[in-house]
């Protein structure tokens, strides 16, 4: 089994979309649009592979618990922790929350975490 994608909601579909575009190098696809649901996507391909489908709907405005749960993170690996480094010193100067400072961690991984613009917690990792 291969991981394809992981979908996320947004309230401002395009600013979400050009996140992951500038920061990790994505490639997105032309916007989708069901008008007759509310529903609008774009997918954004990594390196690998792997998407993340970027979704908005009009009558999802705010986080209730039954749309949200699950989620806790997902993370992007950057290669080297010099560039795990730069990149939360990137996000840090662009005004980016930052949600964890590079470290390593008790299972060995060197990361730290940024809060994208809808708040949901990217981890970089080398």
């Amino acid at each position: 089994m291969q991981l394809t994608h992981i979908a996320i909601w947004t309230n401002e579909l395009e600013r979400s979309r050009d996140f992951y575009i500038k920061y990790f190098s994505g490639k997105s696809n032309e916007k989708y649009v069901n008008p007759k649901k509310g529903f609008a996507s774009y997918f954004v391909t990594f390196e690998g592979g792997a998407s993340l489908e970027i979704m908005q709907r009009t009558d999802i405005t705010r986080e209730t618990a039954d749309v949200f749960i699950g989620l806790a993170h997902f993370a992007f690996s950057a290669g080297s922790k010099e560039k795990v480094d730069a990149m939360i010193e990137r996000f840090r100067s662009d005004g980016y929350k930052i949600a964890g400072e590079p470290r390593t961690t008790g299972d060995g991984y060197y990361e730290g975490a940024v809060l994208d613009p809808d708040g949901n917690i990217v981890e970089v990792i080398a």
